[in-house]
């Protein structure tokens, strides 16, 4: 049998902390930020988290 492999686009998109909760980036950060307000640019630096109920089947893709 061959070995498991983890979800490339997974392991490049969320990071699991020390708690075991999964952070990822926040979305409307990549591109025309002239229009975006400079309050809300200065929230979306700041990392989300994945809910409960998705972070189960994150964590299976990310498990090398």
């Amino acid at each position: 049998m061959p070995k498991m492999k983890s979800h490339r686009g997974a392991r490049k998109t969320f990071s699991v902390t020390a708690t075991g909760k999964i952070k990822r980036r926040k979305m409307n950060r990549s591109h025309i930020l002239t229009s975006k307000t400079t309050k809300r640019k200065r929230r979306l630096r700041k990392a989300g988290y994945v809910s409960k109920a998705d972070s189960k089947k994150i964590k299976e893709m990310l498990v090398a």
